[in-house]
């Protein structure tokens, strides 16, 4: 049984290293660049509606937030209820995520977009008409397995439509959407019902659908299954119809061809002493992502500013909302200009100084110290800490595992840092209102204490990826 799992888990992201290789030579002079532009159209079109699952995913992500006390109130929830649908999305986005390399394969990109989209209407319909847990926890769980497959199908699907001048700004637009979509779902949530809010999520999903009917599926898909004449036809539309794809096709058919000839890996072949230096800084990274507390913190956001006195924690809500999106654009930009490793000790500096302060603020209310101060240190705290896990903590960490792992091992190292990842995803957002129950200062102390971890683990063991090719990278991490 366990075996199979893995070997699930290994199929599930079977395609990950295609976005970063497979447009490696498409366009080598301007000429090439200026009849891409001419159909640019079609593939701006496209990525469009494929980030309506990421602003999904997002308004996912961010419906707890701002709906928690209503939830609890309206349907007599205790704390251990809530905290079993704050978190039991994370087991089926886990669950969502492991297999949808498998499902996207089999019936397509488009195909899988359509099935996330489907599961997570089903489940806003199950949130909206609950009146109790269970289908209110089921809905939450639906809406989760939709957006596990939306994290792996949308940039995939960008990655393999998108020309190679362009697809790094394309694909950062899929982490700007999941922003957007979270902060929507923050603001909105201060001024509607959550009945409302849960309606609301539907709204994406539908733009999604309709908009699948205009745009072509993945070329890389269609020539990987067989259907060359499809293939053809759908490179032309995002190329344009006067564009000269040949040269195009013929390289992504030999791309096919090659890494169908690979040797699979499974996932304990990935502990042997070749790989082990790449798999200890691949899942290193998303536990420290993960337990610095931004599933706990952002969850239950509304909890809490509750929890620290602020008179209206609406405003502490909007403002965590309103700063998420400009510092997350600015990450992207500093990204390829400042490095990975600098990004990295900076953000992660940054969520100590705020799980500091918000976790001081407690203390100082628990102590009857500076009482008119406890509000305003607690907002700060978590302001300072969410920029922080914007600009670097939250996108870089995903990058740099797509960069350490050989292509032939790509696949079962990318399932293996999924599964870790959302496993710490679920620990953190279940317990985080029972730590806050039991002392809030330590709480966010310990988030803190993570914090400072994930700096000296940055520095003693993660290489800096910024303008290496994957051999280089290679060459370094086994140095």
């Amino acid at each position: 049984m366990a075996i199979d799992k893995c070997k699930d888990i290994e199929n599930g992201l079977e395609n990950l290293e295609k976005p970063f290789l497979e447009y490696a030579k498409i366009v080598d002079s301007d000429e090439e660049i200026s009849k891409e532009d001419g159909s640019l159209g079609m593939v701006l079109l496209s990525t469009c509606v494929a980030v309506c699952g990421s602003f999904e995913f997002g308004s996912c992500v961010g419906y707890s937030a701002p709906t928690q006390s209503e939830i609890r109130n309206d349907l007599n929830l205790t704390l251990a209820e809530y905290s079993m649908f704050g978190s039991i999305i994370t087991i089926g986005a886990m669950i969502g995520a492991i297999t949808s390399g498998r499902i996207a394969d089999f019936i397509g990109r488009k195909g899988a977009m359509r099935m996330s989209a489907v599961f997570c209407i089903t489940g806003w319909l199950a949130v909206y008409f609950s009146m109790g847990t269970l289908v209110l926890d089921m809905g939450r769980f639906l809406t989760g397995f939709g957006i596990g497959i939306f994290s792996y199908v949308v940039p995939v699907f960008i990655a393999e439509i998108a020309p190679k001048n362009l697809r790094g700004g394309l694909t950062t637009v899929n982490q700007l959407m999941i922003v957007c979509g979270s902060s929507v779902a923050y603001l909105l949530g201060t001024v509607i019902t959550w009945r409302n809010l849960a309606l609301t999520g539907i709204l994406p999903c539908t733009f999604l659908l309709v908009g699948l009917f205009f745009i072509p599926e993945s070329p890389r898909w269609l020539a990987k299954v067989g259907l060359e004449k499809e293939f053809k036809v759908a490179l032309r539309k995002l190329r344009g119809k006067d564009a000269d794809v040949s040269r195009e096709a013929a390289e992504i058919q030999a791309y096919v061809d090659t890494l169908q000839s690979l040797p699979k890996t499974r996932i304990l072949d990935l502990f042997g002493s070749k790989y082990i230096r790449s798999v200890i800084i691949g899942i290193g990274l998303m536990v420290f992502q993960q337990f610095i507390g931004i599933n706990g913190i952002g969850f239950y956001a509304s909890q809490t500013f509750e929890s620290a006195g602020l008179s209206n924690s609406n405003i502490g809500t909007i403002a965590y909302a309103v700063v998420q999106v400009p510092i997350t654009v600015v990450g992207a930009f500093l990204m390829d200009r400042s490095g990975r490793r600098p990004l990295l000790m900076v953000s992660a500096t940054g969520t100590f100084v705020g799980c500091f302060l918000t976790g001081a603020s407690f203390y100082l209310k628990g102590n009857g110290l500076l009482l008119e101060w406890v509000p305003i240190l607690a907002v700060s705290g978590v302001l300072v800490y969410i920029s922080a896990f914007s600009i670097g903590m939250g996108a870089v960490p995903w990058v740099i595992m797509s960069e350490i792992f050989p292509i032939h091992v790509k696949s079962a190292a990318g399932s293996l840092v999924v599964l870790v990842n959302w496993l710490g995803a679920w620990a953190v957002s279940y317990t985080f209102s029972f730590l806050m129950a039991w002392t809030a200062t330590g709480t966010f102390m310990l988030y803190a204490g993570f914090g400072l971890l994930t700096v000296l683990f940055v520095a003693k063991v993660v290489p800096e990826t910024k303008g290496k090719t994957l051999e280089e990278i290679q060459v370094i991490i086994n140095s």
